[in-house]
């Protein structure tokens, strides 16, 4: 009766030292990664010291930490100007339909005011934005006419890489800019995961960051 040889021939079985080397370095991609996981949000959070700028630049979104936060920046006597942008949508859909609608400037120009912020110094750039990026480059046209070329940008602390990136990417780090985000933004960088909203900036940044660092091939739909 033949009997079937299940052993492998010593010089066809990996060596140990090999799968020693294999396991270690599982074992570190695996570190690796879970640390990464916990670290990423506070990772994105890039904040810059405060110093006087040519004015204070407010992101669209988050209304009203945002605006109030550059109320209080103008308040401290930072920048003698607040700029804010603003979008043709969805208010040109609406006026199509015959329908009024107030930009999210318009609250953002309310709340500044009530604030304490002289309507003089509020300021509504141009042209309309679509996305961060527009954002970006209507700022840099603004800023081309500041003498001082610089600029506190106010958005939220898991947004301030991303500023950081875009700004780079399309100025080619022209001028100068301040990111900062609000003392009140509730992002917890610790622990991002525990809830929704955390949870979803972090992928949002992240797939956004990956976007820009590609030269900006998706555009805003």
């Amino acid at each position: 009766m033949a009997f079937r040889n299940n052993f492998a021939p010593a010089n066809l079985r990996p060596p140990r030292r090999y799968v020693r080397h294999s396991s270690a370095l599982s074992l570190l991609f695996v570190l690796a990664v879970i640390f990464c996981f916990f670290y990423l949000g506070r990772w994105l959070v890039v904040e810059d010291p405060l110093d006087h700028a040519q004015a204070i630049a407010v992101l669209s979104g988050r209304m009203p930490v945002r605006v109030l936060e550059a109320a209080k920046l103008y308040r401290a006597g930072y920048a003698p100007e607040i700029w804010l942008t603003h979008t043709t949508e969805p208010g040109k859909s609406l006026q199509a339909m015959g329908l009024k609608y107030l930009g999210e400037e318009d609250y953002d120009r309310e709340i500044l005011i009530h604030e304490g912020v002289p309507s003089a110094a509020i300021h509504v750039l141009e042209p309309p934005i679509l996305n961060t990026a527009d954002e970006i480059v209507a700022i840099k046209f603004a800023l081309n006419a500041a003498p001082l070329h610089t600029v506190i940008i106010v958005t939220s602390k898991p947004h301030t890489r991303r500023v950081h990136t875009l700004w780079r990417v399309l100025t080619h780090g022209e001028g100068r800019i301040i990111v900062c985000a609000p003392s009140q933004d509730p992002f917890d960088a610790r622990h991002w995961w525990r809830n929704t909203t955390d949870a979803l900036d972090v992928v949002r940044e992240v797939l956004g960051l990956l976007n820009a660092w590609a030269g900006l091939p998706l555009s805003h739909a």
